[in-house]
């Protein structure tokens, strides 16, 4: 199979790409994988690195806005797996319009392509953020999308555009929805990695209100591993939920990081909550450990742990990544 993979070198796109390409799940491994990714500042050339060698790996910078290159692209690939998004809840607070260029009409131009060139299948990688906000039980896949933020209804907007093209036009697309990912390589603006590497630096770290806000933690490898299962044998039309089990207050996971760096509370400032902070996220995983055989198999314990010492051990990876950012490049 020739894969497309649009964002492969942002955080969860890179661990896939790194990971289907050294067959770590088993199967059949792409003959050919393409990455286009526009290597804005969370794409990393160093998140390929470990792959840069392989000769079926080709690295493409450009943007998804871009329907000549789309097209050349598409024309070629037999699958395409879509992980290009705009995806930081603050910055689509701060200014929505790069989440709605992005995330919608970016995957508009893909689907548009994919239609016109015929591919045997498509994986739209959205969240679970599209839902909202759910105080008891999980959501399954038939459940509305009610967003509560730029970046969610941004992400929403895009798995309808995706669910049309397959309902209208008979595009073979299937979406998957996550709950939060972690695990290396992951920009640190994003709580896990922004915490560990605040702490080992000695710096404090900014906890929203009374960190009350429940997320599901998946590490990024059970969530490749189940976007994988659906690109093989997902059924075209299809939403499958892709989950962790591992379900934390956000101040939970503040104690477990302050512990895994050897800090302590004194360390926390508490800061004014998120404007629209969704109170809980929570999925139901049944329908593709039934059809697929998904279940996550990465411990949370062991992974955050691993987590936390690939960013002791990375440092020459992250240091610039904050320094730019501070410098508000």
């Amino acid at each position: 199979m020739k894969l497309l993979v649009t964002g492969g070198a942002g955080f969860i796109g890179s661990h896939y790409v790194r990971t289907v390409l050294t067959g770590a799940w088993g199967g059949a491994e792409p003959e050919q994988l393409v990455v286009l990714d526009k290597f804005t500042y969370a794409g990393n050339r160093a998140n390929l690195a470990p792959v840069a060698d392989d000769p079926r790996l080709r690295i493409v910078e450009g943007d998804i806005l871009d329907r000549a290159l789309v097209d050349s692209l598409v024309a070629d690939a037999d699958a395409v797996v879509h992980f290009a998004a705009e995806s930081h809840v603050d910055r689509s607070i701060l200014g929505a319009r790069d989440f709605v260029m992005t995330n919608v009409v970016g995957t508009q131009t893909l689907l548009d392509s994919a239609l016109e060139h015929g591919v045997e299948k498509f994986v739209h990688v959205s969240t679970d953020e599209v839902h909202g906000s759910i105080a008891t039980g999980s959501w399954d896949e038939d459940q509305p999308l009610l967003p509560n933020s730029p970046y969610s209804a941004s992400k929403a907007s895009s798995d309808l555009l995706a669910r049309a093209y397959h309902r209208t036009h008979g595009v073979p697309v299937c979406i998957t929805r996550c709950s939060n990912n972690y695990g290396p390589y992951q920009f640190p603006e994003k709580i896990i990695p922004l915490f560990v590497t605040n702490l080992i630096d000695g710096q404090d770290v900014p906890l929203y209100g009374e960190g009350s806000n429940v997320r599901d933690w998946l590490h990024v490898d059970d969530h490749c591993r189940g976007i994988h299962l659906v690109l093989q044998n997902g059924r075209v039309g299809e939403i499958y939920n892709i989950g962790g089990g591992t379900e934390l207050t956000n101040k939970e996971l503040t104690g477990l990081l302050l512990t895994s760096t050897g800090t302590d509370w004194d360390r926390v400032e508490r800061v004014a909550d998120r404007l629209g902070h969704d109170l809980r996220y929570s999925v139901d995983i049944s329908k593709i450990t039934a059809e697929l055989g998904y279940r996550p198999e990465v411990p949370f314990e062991q992974g955050l742990a691993d987590t936390v010492a690939w960013y002791r051990e990375n440092r020459a990876w992250w240091e610039p990544l904050k320094a730019h950012a501070a410098l508000g490049r």
